[in-house]
């Protein structure tokens, strides 16, 4: 399920209440998104930052049954109102006027499967992690510009389904501050060589003795000893 209120706020951004005016009738806002398969945390981030991927928009659009030359249409009257949205590579951005921001790449680690982890509940899927691997680079959002430390990487098997799908890649930011209902990468405190192992849950509940984090398929609730991690960096999205 989608986070927020489905109402359109004053202080939306203007493109995303200039989106709502295609909206299509009989479903809220959230579940237009469900509806185009846009993520839940894409979605969370267009709504705050009003700046969606071109990939994103258009989905939206289809599944509105419009298109962006229909919704540029309703934003001539904003002048400059097009700029600043994420490109992705799809189509030519110059030939709507729009323009990516010029931001580095966010480098996307290796992930691999390690199994389980043995914690106090079964099966609990661990991911392996390798930071001093990059095997390619994904776009920055806007909404990273000033997070350095930001990376992405792979879901790893299907603990996390139906929120995230097996080879999804996620965007975690070390600098985003972590509160309960957040999706996160914990890493697991390790001796010796060998790919770090993270846990990507969500988090339900922290104190200062101990993490507790849930999965979703199987569905368990879990805690994770204050000792055995090693950090603890929040999911702020999907690369598209």
């Amino acid at each position: 399920m989608f986070d927020g209120a489905d109402m359109v706020l004053t202080d939306d951004p203007p493109l995303y209440r200039d989106l709502m005016r295609l909206k299509p009738d009989g479903v809220t806002p959230n579940g237009w998104a469900v509806k185009a398969g846009v993520s839940r945390t894409v979605w969370s981030d267009m709504r705050r930052h009003g700046n969606p991927s071109r990939r994103t928009l258009e989905k939206l659009l289809v599944a509105a049954n419009s298109s962006l030359a229909e919704f540029e249409a309703l934003r001539v009257g904003a002048p400059g109102s097009m700029t600043g949205l994420a490109t992705d590579g799809v189509g030519d951005a110059r030939s709507l006027g729009w323009r990516g921001a010029p931001l580095s790449p966010i480098p996307h680690y290796r992930t691999s499967p390690t199994g389980d982890w043995e914690g106090d509940v079964r099966p609990i899927e661990v991911t392996g992690f390798d930071p001093d691997s990059i095997q390619s680079h994904v776009d920055r959002p806007q909404s990273l510009a000033a997070d350095r430390e930001a990376y992405a990487l792979t879901v790893i098997g299907d603990s996390m389904w139906p929120r995230f799908r097996p080879g999804r890649c996620l965007l975690v930011s070390p600098a985003a501050a972590v509160a309960v209902g957040d999706d996160v990468v914990l890493r697991l405190r390790q001796e010796g060589d060998g790919p770090a192992r993270v846990l990507i849950k969500e988090m339900t509940r922290r104190t200062s003795r101990f993490v507790e984090l849930r999965q979703f398929n199987p569905d368990a609730v879990f805690r994770v000893d204050a000792s055995q991690v090693a950090s603890l960096h929040k999911v702020v999205g999907e690369a598209i």
